[in-house]
């Protein structure tokens, strides 16, 4: 059984693939024809962590695909009064079709999927977002920003940092890294990305100077300093971020025709400014409208391979 937990378990091959199937489905959703490929499919969707773009793009993505989706928050099942992963997953993966939970530990992902019966996609984690990176690729193949980029993350080595690191391991680009001390991403993460760029030909570091990071960068990205969960170290996280803000000044460190991007929400003023947030290098729209396309493409090969 194939799962999307993390695109470490997938090869370049296997990614592009789901983006062929996501461009395509795209392509039909922008003349209004759906080909419903999954007619009658019925996805859970299990919410631990609220969300507003992960839930519409995956219920809507579910309706286009011909089926429909089952919006379980985490009032909605027994998981809340202590009943056993395992014992949710296999009730659950009776059930229906396809499994998209959002949750906090990335090791409750892992129980689940190891007892489902249906794929389960990781609609984030605190160690992993792949469907937000699998949108992001998309939109730097629109953009053009997909033929050996140089991209620079800028900021907290969380989950996006994590996931910015699979994908360029698995594709083989340019990933530099910039976090301040004691804010980095996990050692064992990193490593693992190390690994896989010993076959893919990736280049990656990783550094605390965020100009450094952006010098000549195809692509430039940030997530917000304080994720849900972290919302009681937000002033310690403010200071310790300090000079680590995407402003004007810091973009223009990169190439004249990068272009920005940000899964959103973002907090404007903090790890990016207004001015960039609303310039003409920012794709962070089309990047959230992606995330339709890009699951909907993850869904569709998920059940054909699974």
């Amino acid at each position: 059984m194939r799962h999307l937990l993390s695109l470490a378990d997938f090869s370049k091959k296997e990614i592009l693939e789901i983006l062929e199937i996501a461009k395509n489905l795209k392509t039909e959703f922008k003349k209004g024809f759906y080909s419903k490929p999954l007619e009658n499919k019925i996805l859970g969707m299990i919410f631990e962590k609220n969300s507003t773009r992960t839930r519409v793009s995956f219920e809507s993505g579910i309706y286009q695909l011909g089926g429909c989706g089952i919006f379980l928050s985490s009032n909605d099942t027994q998981l809340s009064r202590g009943e056993p992963i395992k014992d949710t997953a296999r009730v659950l993966s009776s059930m229906v079709d396809l499994i998209m939970m959002r949750t906090s530990d990335h090791a409750r992902l892992e129980e689940f999927a190891h007892y489902s019966k249906v794929p389960l996609i990781n609609g984030l984690s605190d160690d992993f977002h792949p469907t937000q990176l699998l949108a992001d690729y998309l939109t730097m193949q629109e953009c053009g920003k997909d033929k050996d980029p140089v991209v620079a993350y800028i900021g907290d080595g969380n989950n996006m940092a994590h996931s910015w690191l699979m994908l360029a391991s698995k594709m083989g680009f340019t990933l530099k890294i910039a976090s301040p001390k004691g804010y980095e991403v996990k050692n064992e993460i990193y490593q693992k990305a190390l690994e896989f760029a010993k076959i893919s030909g990736a280049k990656i570091s990783l550094m605390q100077d965020p100009k450094e990071a952006i010098k000549d960068a195809d692509v430039v990205t940030t997530d917000t300093w304080a994720s849900m969960g972290q919302e009681d170290e937000k002033k310690e996280r403010i200071k310790a971020f300090s000079g680590y803000c995407v402003d004007s000044e810091l973009l223009a460190l990169s190439k004249k025709d990068s272009i920005f991007l940000h899964c959103l929400p973002a907090y404007r003023g903090q790890e990016v400014s207004e001015e960039v947030l609303e310039g003409t290098q920012s794709k962070i729209f089309l990047e959230a409208e992606n995330r339709l396309h890009a699951q909907k493409g993850a869904m569709v090969w998920l059940h054909q391979n699974r």
